[in-house]
């Protein structure tokens, strides 16, 4: 073969592979972007108030960013599985939720978003007491398509009960008073029973404290209030908290718990909705109790003569001691200690013969609360 056939034959084969170069391959179908079914639904309900809250996917099935998100669809049964959503509670628009950009996955690992959302029961849906509520959701694509359902959560569906009215607090001497007009109610439903629980939160921070369940039904330690006629009696119900601390300002609130008992299983419980907030500063004003049983007893035979006080000795938790006060006849009470004596007696050496004192004793707390004075106990010297 000749050089110049050589030549030829080398560009046919060239055009003839440059041209396989651009024929098309197999069709690609494009990505449908389903985001990963969400794994952490869970569900509180307070009141007629479900609380729903789930991390936002930010993952699709085939492991990709999602990077254009659909609407969340939030799906409520009263059938212990869902077999479909057709007509969902809400769908929420991607807006509501911060996502990602799709650039943050380059950056490291992607933030995690947390999502929430507040279903309202109707009241048609608390008629029966035993039953539960089933809730999922499915976060569709652009397309409106779903990967499928997320996990599944219960909530009872009994209905709860209004909070006391006029819940109020006074702050006493022995503890924070808290009371509460209350209406006994009619179980009509041996499944079900009722309590009131008492939450309190010191100022600045954010745990609240349960201070006790009470029996809701029979408004116990009560005071009756007389209504106008034809109309039911209510009563005043009491509870004194006595585990504060005196000088710090505490909110306080109420409200009735719905209990379920269940066959061979444990009981459950639902909160209906707070009483108002009431904001209490335990300002410790109160004067602990007047000293009693003073006796005064000279005491000086072939020695220095002294007088010595004896009382039966208070029983506060914050008492910070005594005071003394000594008088003579006609003359005007001073005091005889500099710093508050911290046990109930007293030595006074400072007597002379001849003459009759009368002594007094008042009792002061850690706040420099002070109490009046106990009744005098006098004493002659020889």
């Amino acid at each position: 073969m000749k050089r110049a056939d050589w030549k030829v034959l080398i560009c046919v084969l060239g055009s003839t592979v440059l041209a396989s170069c651009g024929t098309p391959g197999v069709p690609i179908p494009p990505a449908l972007e389903l985001a990963k079914p969400v794994t952490d639904l869970h569900a509180t309900r307070k009141g007629d108030k479900v609380y729903l809250a789930w991390t936002v996917a930010s993952k699709t099935t085939d492991h990709q960013t999602v990077r254009h998100p659909g609407r969340t669809r939030v799906c409520r049964s009263l059938k212990a599985k869902l077999q479909d959503c057709q007509h969902p509670v809400a769908e929420i628009p991607p807006a509501q939720f911060q996502l990602n950009s799709p650039d943050s996955g380059r950056k490291g690992a992607a933030q995690k978003v947390e999502a929430t959302y507040i279903d309202t029961l109707p009241h048609s849906l608390q008629e029966d007491p035993t039953a539960q509520i089933t809730y999922a959701i499915a976060v569709l694509n652009e397309s409106g398509r779903s990967a499928g359902f997320s996990n599944t959560v219960e909530v009872p569906s009994a209905q709860t009960l209004s909070p006391p009215s006029q819940f109020s607090a006074e702050v006493k001497s022995d503890g924070v008073l808290l009371s509460w007009e209350c209406q006994p109610i009619s179980i009509f439903n041996p499944a079900l029973g009722y309590k009131l629980r008492i939450y309190r939160r010191e100022e600045g921070k954010e745990n609240n404290v349960r201070l006790g369940d009470l029996n809701f039904t029979d408004c116990s330690g009560t005071q009756s209030v007389s209504q106008s006629s034809g109309e039911p009696k209510t009563r005043r119900s009491q509870f004194l908290d006595q585990s504060f601390e005196w000088e710090k300002h505490y909110d306080y609130r109420a409200t009735t718990v719905t209990v379920i008992a269940q066959s061979g299983k444990a009981e459950v419980e639902v909160e209906g909705d707070d009483t108002p907030t009431i904001q209490v500063f335990a300002h410790d004003t109160f004067p602990p109790a007047v000293p009693t049983g003073l006796q005064a007893v000279f005491s000086g035979v072939g020695q220095a003569p002294f007088v010595d006080l004896v009382w039966s000795p208070n029983s506060e938790a914050d008492l910070a001691g005594y005071d003394i006060f000594r008088r003579e006849e006609g003359g005007q009470p001073l005091k005889l200690n500099l710093e508050p004596v911290k046990t109930p007696a007293y030595r006074d050496t400072n007597v002379q013969s001849g003459k009759q004192y009368f002594y007094s004793v008042s009792a002061v707390d850690e706040r420099n609360n002070e109490s009046a004075r106990s009744e005098e106990a006098s004493e002659q010297i020889p």
